[in-house]
């Protein structure tokens, strides 16, 4: 897989979650840099109904997959969120409805949904590029 230059992660304002990403991000994704784009419970966000906060979180996505080439986005939810109470099992549907908005827009990317648990470890929970592979298979 070629290295590439950005990746993109939707994640909360958090200061805990940011680095972990980033660092999961550049191994997994194969990537040199980070777009970050932060916002109180993403996860919740972007599982809701659209929303001004939708819309402008979709407005920096696709500035990051177009100016900066980037063709992996990845939605993060995390443990003890301030923003989002919600337990581990509610974060996962969250960031699996998250991941269907994202898939939506259609953007040609490979989507990701990341959970990052209360020891600060990242665990994927969704790989658009997976699912692929297995429907071909099929």
């Amino acid at each position: 897989m070629p290295r590439h230059k950005f990746a993109t992660a939707i994640t909360c304002i958090d200061g805990r979650v940011q680095q972990p990403v980033a660092d999961w991000m550049k191994l997994h994704a194969n990537c040199e840099y980070v777009d970050l784009i932060t916002e109180p419970g993403p996860d919740k966000v972007l599982s809701e109904e659209s929303t001004y906060v939708v819309d402008e979180i979709m407005r920096k996505v696709t500035f990051s997959v177009r100016n900066h080439a980037s063709p992996v986005v990845a939605l993060c939810g995390h443990h003890d969120c301030a923003a989002n109470g919600a337990d581990r099992e509610e974060h996962i549907e969250q960031i699996l409805e998250g991941v269907r908005v994202l898939l939506s827009y259609k953007l040609g990317v490979r989507v990701l949904g990341l959970w990052l648990n209360e020891w600060g470890s990242v665990e994927l929970v969704w790989d658009s590029q997976e699912r692929e592979t297995a429907s071909v298979g099929l």
